[in-house]
């Protein structure tokens, strides 16, 4: 099986219209100079804070690495690492020196076994394969350059699927969805088998319970987890159930139209979609993003230019003009908050904290009047503070 073959369509689309747009272009420019003065430090960082796994050492981990190195057909030397945590964690680093590096936490090399690691490894290698590193996500989102919000939209979007096709890299390696599902719950509940006997069903039912026609979240689901650069947990199950039933793995399976349209379907429920729409919903998320925007970039008492020109990106051209009344606008705000409580789901406020939170950080460093504004809108909607935490200091980088 060709691994570029199974990429997640969304993903394909979506990374090659990213690497076209200006900001990208302009990133990977910067990336590319600093590169031809020398490495990027990745591999003396790695050897300075981690241990690394040579094949002495860790003779079973490298005999899955080299599997999945044929299984997707690689070409590249590795080096595998460990370092200290109780977190479960791993992450693909974008080649250095023609090498590539792949790092494990302790925990989750202890706690995960067979099929298990085998899928996380094999996922770490499709960032790799599926080239998730020329989106330099990380430095467009948390560098000194402003990124357009509608960029910043995009690019959150794109890492969710682009851990759909890095799931797919992962499970052709495994060849074991209960393996694969136990190992993406074991990452989504820090859980070891010592704990829990682990049900693939039970898992499942988590998305099948979700009441998709008001997109209300899952059971149980950490709201810290809805709008993040990863899908939520059991939604990657049920995707990677979709695929292993599809013709790309059983060739008597559904087509691969079938397959995108249905992991679509799936991926759609993290993407409650408001900016262009025209229902009573659609319009109070869209009249609350605007004020609240407003009252978050004049939360220390002026706009500035640069906000200015943020706030149109998002909005469109001219739609900050002498026409608004910024203390007016602000003083909307409870009522449009109010409005959204009458009208919308926690999901969908939930979006609305996220878009505001991109639009946040999108203005550069956040400032406390900045972080009170988001704070209160929060509290109305009775939305997490923790989610506003999350949404601004999260990892932005594929793993």
């Amino acid at each position: 099986m060709n691994a570029k073959s199974i990429r997640y369509e969304n993903d394909q689309e979506m990374y090659e219209a990213l690497l076209k747009n200006p900001d990208v272009i302009k990133v990977n420019e910067y990336i590319k100079k600093a590169e031809e003065d020398g490495p990027m430090g990745t591999r003396r960082r790695l050897l300075a804070t981690s241990v690394r796994l040579s094949r002495t050492m860790a003779p079973q981990i490298h005999k899955m690495a080299d599997e999945c190195v044929e299984t997707l057909g690689m070409d590249i030397p590795l080096e595998l690492y460990v370092y200290s945590s109780p977190q479960f964690n791993a992450a693909c680093f974008k080649p250095e020196d023609g090498q590539l590096f792949v790092m494990f936490s302790s925990s989750l090399l202890e706690a995960f076994q067979g099929s298990e690691l085998k899928f996380v490894i094999g996922h770490e290698f499709g960032h790799h394969v599926y080239q998730h590193h020329d989106i330099p996500i990380g430095y467009l989102l948390k560098g000194q350059q402003r990124p357009d919000p509608r960029l910043a939209l995009d690019l959150f979007a794109w890492s969710r699927n682009a851990e759909i096709s890095a799931d797919r890299a992962g499970a052709i390696c495994a060849q074991d969805l209960d393996g694969v599902a136990r190992s993406l719950f074991k990452l989504a509940s820090g859980l070891s088998d010592k704990v829990i006997e682990f049900s693939l069903d039970d898992f499942l039912k988590q998305v099948d319970e979700m009441r998709i026609e008001d997109e209300e979240p899952g059971q149980g689901a950490p709201q810290e987890d809805w709008f993040s650069t990863h899908p939520f947990s059991p939604l990657r199950v049920r995707a990677l159930k979709l695929f292993h039933e599809s013709c790309l793995v059983d060739e008597k399976g559904t087509t691969v139209q079938e397959l995108e349209v249905g992991v679509q379907k799936l991926m759609g429920m993290m993407e409650p979609s408001y900016l262009d729409g025209r229902t009573d919903t659609a319009t109070a998320m869209q009249r609350l993003l605007f004020a609240g925007a407003i009252s978050v970039a004049h939360a220390d008492g002026e706009i500035s230019e640069d906000e200015i020109a943020v706030f149109e990106k998002f909005f469109g051209k001219g739609e900050f003009n002498d026409r608004l009344n910024i203390d007016i606008i602000k003083g909307k705000l409870d009522g449009r908050i109010g409005k959204m409580n009458e009208l919308a789901s926690m999901t969908q406020k939930m979006q609305v904290m996220r878009d505001l939170c991109i639009v946040s950080k999108a203005n550069g460093n956040q400032i406390d009047s900045e972080r009170r504004v988001l704070n209160k809108i929060a509290d109305g909607l009775g939305v997490s503070r923790t989610f506003i935490c999350h949404s601004i200091e999260q990892n932005l980088e594929p793993d």
